[in-house]
């Protein structure tokens, strides 16, 4: 493995932890709620979203008020007290958050894909302790991916068995949602080579966040560099997560559906961006023989074209929330390989549907929305980026192997 080298000063970027909130969570009855709810949060969060972008504001405010609506805890069974939506539902609530601000859709991605790990692998004793978490309000971030190891799959992080607790070594990168989170899941080995979500306090000592994001997209998703130097986690905040892919589950259709949601998100903002600017301040083209530019036919075809497959892209989003949903009641061979390749299916239209929409923005608005006073870049770079999180031309050899031959896709989080 080729580690990052940590300088000063990027040292010296450590960010100290935020304290819990100090009132509980609202609690989410249904899935309408749900949905009214993140339209509420959205129509917020999209006034001050090209300028968190341009300057790197961190969404703090906005973070809060997401994960204390009460949709960062819409996953958790009813068993436990939680809303239990179905994952088209889910689904929906991230690409809403996402067309507002897909920094913010992204940041609750792995959240809600550990409170899913935590409902398949862990038992009810630990299930109860981390999903009262949750319903408070906690916030999980993440430290799972690493930054030089040969493939995605190939940790260096490792766990010793410490009597009550475990102690945890490592460093990681990619760490969206860490550095405002109030709770770290690990993935990290043990001597036997099974990855666990090792779930540390963010403030627990030897654990330090850096922020050393500097991608040109999704540039505020509170990620950067995590530092594990000797960190201590109660045996009661190991959660077994190897278990969910050792047979037929779920949890890697669920981790992936939400990446398919902020995609979505992003196409949907892109077209509204392109209309609006086309409707407000676009001229028609000299040889058009019209005088608006939304009455140019050119414009009119694509913007049919764009939503088309836009609308196919949402179809099949929420076709994999409700096959996700057969496969958490039943969770055989069959359900589980359905769920997977629905939600790949998405994962591709989702892919090219955004990366579409951002580009054709720009050509049917004209020259005028390359201007930085607009900030309309974001949503090209925002998409660019977050569709890199898994190849999709992987996705087709998914899909090509299971109609063909029968081949069930592989059992892990990026499939």
């Amino acid at each position: 493995m080729t580690l990052p080298t940590i300088n000063a000063e990027n040292a010296a970027k450590a960010v100290p932890p935020v304290l819990r909130p100090s009132q509980p969570a609202h609690i989410i009855k249904t899935d309408a709620e749900a949905i009214a709810i993140a339209k509420t949060l959205a129509a917020e969060f999209v006034k001050e979203s090209a300028a968190r972008d341009r300057d790197r504001i961190w969404p703090v405010k906005e973070l809060d008020a997401f994960s204390q609506s009460g949709l960062w805890s819409i996953n958790v069974p009813k068993a436990f007290g939680g809303p239990e939506v179905s994952y088209a539902t889910l689904a929906k609530v991230i690409e809403i958050i996402s067309a507002a601000d897909s920094s913010i859709g992204q940041i609750a991605q792995n959240h809600l894909g550990v409170v899913a790990a935590i409902r398949t692998v862990s038992d009810p004793a630990q299930q109860q302790l981390l999903f009262a978490e949750v319903l408070k309000g906690t916030r999980f971030g993440n430290a799972f991916s690493e930054f030089g190891s040969k493939r995605a799959v190939d940790f260096e992080t490792k766990f010793v068995d410490a009597g009550d607790h475990v102690v945890v070594n490592g460093q990681k990168f990619y760490s969206s949602g860490a550095l405002l989170a109030h709770l770290v899941p690990i993935v990290a080995l043990d001597d036997e080579g099974k990855a666990s979500y090792a779930i540390a306090e963010r403030g627990a000592p030897g654990l330090t966040v850096i922020d050393d994001w500097s991608s040109f997209g999704q540039r505020t998703t509170l990620s950067g560099t995590v530092l594990l130097d000797n960190v201590k986690v109660p045996k009661t905040h190991l959660v077994p997560g190897y278990k969910g892919y050792e047979v037929p589950t779920a949890d890697g259709a669920i981790f992936q559906i939400i990446q398919v949601a902020v995609d979505t998100g992003i196409a949907q903002a892109a077209i509204d961006e392109t209309v609006s600017f086309v409707r407000t301040k676009s001229r028609a083209w000299v040889d058009s023989g019209v005088d608006n530019a939304w009455d140019d036919p050119y414009t009119i075809q694509a913007i049919g074209d764009l939503t088309l497959r836009l609308h196919a892209a949402q179809a099949l989003l929420e076709k994999a929330g409700y096959a996700i949903d057969r496969a958490i009641i039943d969770p055989n061979a069959g359900t589980v390989a359905e769920a997977q390749i629905v939600t790949a299916e998405a994962k591709i239209l989702s892919t090219e549907i955004a990366i579409a929409a951002t580009n054709k923005l720009f050509e049917l608005a004209g020259t005028r929305s390359t201007l930085a006073e607009h900030g309309l870049d974001r949503h090209w770079r925002n998409a660019r980026t977050h569709t890199l999180h898994d190849p999709v031309r992987w996705k087709y050899a998914i899909l090509g192997k299971y109609f063909l031959n029968g081949e069930k896709p592989p059992l892990h989080a990026w499939s």
